[in-house]
């Protein structure tokens, strides 16, 4: 199919969560994907889940990749260089597409054809940096995504061209790793957002504060400070500006630490 999509799914011991993110494949209006499960080491009993899913589901185009624990951004890849799709999208075992998500993303597409990332909204959130508003299609900027990193990474589409042009994940980098992609894709590519909120995460909860990632706060902000530094090596920020997006992302880390001191 020409514009096949090849959905992404990583999987760490996820064996209550997946059978819900895989439903929601199954219930797309675009029936135009394959699906390639990456089990990363699963200590619990995912591998089974999985296989037992393929088998119920047999008409399905499924590719089951199972390897040792190495991480998130190398199981991402591991998917993408399998892949067989025209676009890339991405979705994690414990999250939900609306129905009409890939439907709704893909018309853009065709409507738009140099486009080669679109995001959307999730939870219903509304994306606002400054007096800036992204209430309809918008093309994103390098700043700003250093100055909100969005979107979260189930709500992406891309083609998978572009993503062997950037480099693909960093591997070695376990914090903010989305944020480096898309900082790299935009900085080269047509990076797009749509503010349809068509994806459920975390079960709707916060952005963060919830599921222990407030304890990974400290690793996030190194994370995001290595991503700014590689904008800058990039030459997508002058020095000035790499000194000002620093105070700024040092500023949002506090405030960050006070939120979840709060939310506590």
């Amino acid at each position: 199919m020409k514009n096949m999509i090849s959905v992404i799914i990583p999987v760490y011991n996820a064996q209550e969560a997946v059978v819900r993110a895989l439903q929601s494949v199954l219930a797309q209006t675009y029936t135009g994907y394959e699906i390639i499960l990456i089990n990363d080491g699963s200590t619990d009993n995912s591998l089974q889940v999985l296989e037992k899913w393929k088998l119920h589901n047999s008409d399905k185009q499924v590719v089951i990749i199972n390897q040792p624990n190495g991480g998130v951004s190398k199981a991402r890849n591991e998917g993408i260089k399998a892949a067989k799709g025209k676009y890339v999208a991405f979705l994690d075992s414990d999250d939900e597409w609306l129905f009409n998500k890939l439907e709704k993303q893909m018309a853009v597409l065709r409507q738009h054809p140099a486009i080669d990332f679109i995001g959307c909204s999730r939870n219903n959130e509304r994306v606002k940096i400054g007096w800036k508003r992204f209430d309809k299609l918008s093309r994103v900027g390098v700043k700003d995504l250093l100055l909100k990193m969005f979107p979260q990474t189930s709500t992406a589409i891309v083609k998978k061209e572009a993503l062997l042009d950037v480099g693909l994940y960093d591997e070695k980098q376990r914090y903010a790793e989305d944020g480096n992609l898309w900082l790299r894709i935009c900085g080269a590519k047509q990076f797009y957002f749509m503010p349809e909120s068509l994806v459920i995460t975390g079960s709707g909860k916060p952005n963060f504060g919830y599921s222990g990632l407030s304890a990974n706060t400290g690793e996030m902000h190194k994370g995001e400070i290595k991503n700014l530094k590689e904008a800058r090596c990039l030459k997508y920020i002058s020095r000035w500006e790499y000194a000002l997006f620093f105070a700024y992302t040092k500023v949002k880390y506090l405030r960050r630490l006070l939120i979840i001191h709060f939310l506590r």
